[in-house]
């Protein structure tokens, strides 16, 4: 028996007999207005992201068109976008570590952080959404919700193995209160509204 077993089993002999159900989570009102789409663009913009805004009736992709063309290596896991690097290939994490872009279509958004969440589903290769410079993430307007406690209750979280809630780019900043993003992870995340296909 390894120790993981070991330990395990020591846990569930030693569980107090009856049913624990988790407390209620509460229902907190929410600290937005009524337009979760610009509620969601300030708190992401805060966070050092971005919405992307096509101008009426053109083309929703057109304001990232020209980071895509100029990217060497494109990891997209979405139909919307071609890349050039085949995320079904990749054999390990570091694989990644060359990805100019990525582009990945999150599940939903909250508007009270600004975040938005991904799960394996959407990653398809975890690693995507940290070792990518710069991360672009497709969100459809409906999709937004507007605060922690009702994306907890999406069942999303429930059926996924890993589900990630990502709220801007990478940053970090030092005792005198310099920031900066993207020392440990994507350096621009840029969200585009785009309706689900």
């Amino acid at each position: 028996m390894s120790a993981r077993e070991a330990i395990l089993s020591g846990i569930r002999r030693n569980r107090p007999a009856g049913d624990f159900p988790l407390p209620p989570i509460p229902d907190f009102a929410p600290l937005v207005g009524p337009d979760l789409v610009a509620e969601f663009a300030d708190r992401l913009k805060r966070m050092g992201g971005r919405v992307a805004e096509a101008p009426e009736g053109g083309d929703p992709l057109g304001p990232v068109r020209e980071r895509l063309a100029s990217a060497g290596v494109v990891a997209s896991a979405v139909p919307e976008v071609e890349g050039n690097r085949d995320l079904a290939q990749v054999a390990a994490p570091a694989d990644l570590a060359d990805v100019d872009v990525a582009v990945v279509r999150a599940v939903f958004g909250v508007a009270e952080t600004g975040s938005v969440l991904f799960t394996q589903e959407e990653l398809r290769v975890n690693a995507v959404a940290y070792l990518a410079q710069h991360l672009i993430v497709l969100l459809d307007p409906r999709d937004i919700l507007a605060n922690i406690q009702a994306a907890y209750r999406r069942p999303d979280f429930a059926r996924a193995a890993y589900a990630v809630l990502h709220t801007g780019p990478s940053a970090t900043a030092d005792i005198e209160g310099v920031l900066i993003h993207g020392a440990q992870g994507v350096r621009s995340l840029t969200v585009v509204l785009l309706p689900r296909g």
